[in-house]
């Protein structure tokens, strides 16, 4: 298990260009398996274009409590890069003027970084209505000052999106750290006793689940059914919905795949796997990624490759809604991910 981020051990996988070079090598290159583009150009969606948008998907920084070995960001308590109070306000000038209805805080830990609670409230002011907090539980426990989240959670009905990659101990601590199944559990209990996750409850409380090897998720409505039967024998936790996400062939994950030798297969796999009714909810259709520093991009995994938005709109601060949606989608090997099997997103499956 990782202590440090692929940054940090100066791994050649830190640099997103050398990612972008392996994806668009080998046996994309030689003709193996069709490209991404060449898929979707049989079904007519090259170049793939937005619908309206709906959701403003923002990193507050790669700043994190943990260290997990699928973390597509990089993330660990060694990144130093996080969303300062001018590119926040930067932001909140767009909250004011989009049609966008959602703001979608991720990061790293986004509660990590100090201007977090300042901006959920001049968000609520601005006219958000709909947040969604992309948290690793574990956070909840690091810390006394994060003690009061879950009462903080519940003042602005966030809706709360953690990470729990199975409802056993050894399974979650192999891919997210020792402590960290234990840290979640309690967490997940304080959020049950201010309403999260109980039946007809407005406090959303939603689980991701990530393979925790070179494997697709398997159904979503199974896995969920086994998840919440375990969690409330066994801890009397209840939550609303299980996002089962594919893993992408990026960052940490990518260096596990080449690592253990199973790169080639993983990407057969997805291929094999393509589902083309997939291809139209896509995240990037109705969702812009913003990065810590302000710039825009399709997808939180674009922004991961350092693949910006292809628009002369680049930055938070000249952000104009209708331009950006004129442009097309920039896409790469790494979109099989959200087009295998059912589909994958940020709000588990697609089609």
């Amino acid at each position: 298990m990782a202590t440090i981020s692929l940054q940090k051990r100066k791994n050649e996988l830190a640099n997103a260009e050398r990612q972008l070079e392996i994806l668009s090598n080998g046996i994309f290159k030689n003709g193996e398996l069709p490209t991404f583009k060449e898929k979707i150009a049989e079904i007519g969606q090259f170049p793939l274009k937005p619908k309206k948008l709906e959701i403003l998907q923002i990193n507050l920084g790669y700043m994190c409590n943990q260290v997990c070995e699928h973390c597509h960001v990089d993330a660990g308590p060694d990144r130093k890069e996080i969303m300062t109070k001018e590119t926040m306000q930067q932001c909140l000038d767009v909250i004011r003027n989009t049609g966008a209805h959602t703001l979608d805080l991720t990061g790293g830990a986004p509660e990590m970084n100090p201007d977090f609670r300042w901006f959920v409230e001049e968000a609520a002011k601005a006219g958000i209505k709909d947040f969604i907090v992309r948290s690793n539980l574990t956070i909840i426990r690091a810390n006394k000052k994060y003690y009061d989240l879950p009462d903080f959670f519940k003042k602005y009905n966030i809706h709360v999106v953690s990470s729990m990659p199975h409802w056993t101990r050894g399974k979650t601590d192999k891919q997210r750290g020792n402590g960290v199944f234990d840290k979640s559990i309690k967490a997940l209990q304080e959020l049950n006793e201010r309403g999260y996750g109980m039946p007809g409850s407005d406090l959303k409380l939603d689980l991701v689940y990530n393979p925790s090897g070179a494997f697709l998720p398997g159904d979503q409505m199974s896995m969920e059914k086994d998840f919440k039967k375990a969690l409330l024998e066994d801890f009397t936790i209840q939550f609303h919905n299980l996002f089962a996400i594919t893993n992408l062939p990026i960052s940490r994950f990518l260096d596990y795949l080449i690592a253990s030798e199973n790169y080639e297969d993983y990407m057969y796999s997805l291929v094999e796997a393509y589902n083309p009714a997939a291809v139209s909810n896509v995240m990037c259709t109705n969702t812009i990624s913003i990065s810590w520093d302000g710039y825009l991009y399709d997808c939180d995994f674009n922004q991961m490759l350092g693949l910006g938005v292809a628009s002369k709109i680049k930055h938070i601060s000249d952000y104009n809604e209708d331009l950006l949606n004129n442009r097309n989608i920039v896409i790469s090997q790494h979109c099989y991910g959200c087009t295998a099997g059912a589909g994958s997103s940020c709000q588990g499956t697609v089609a």
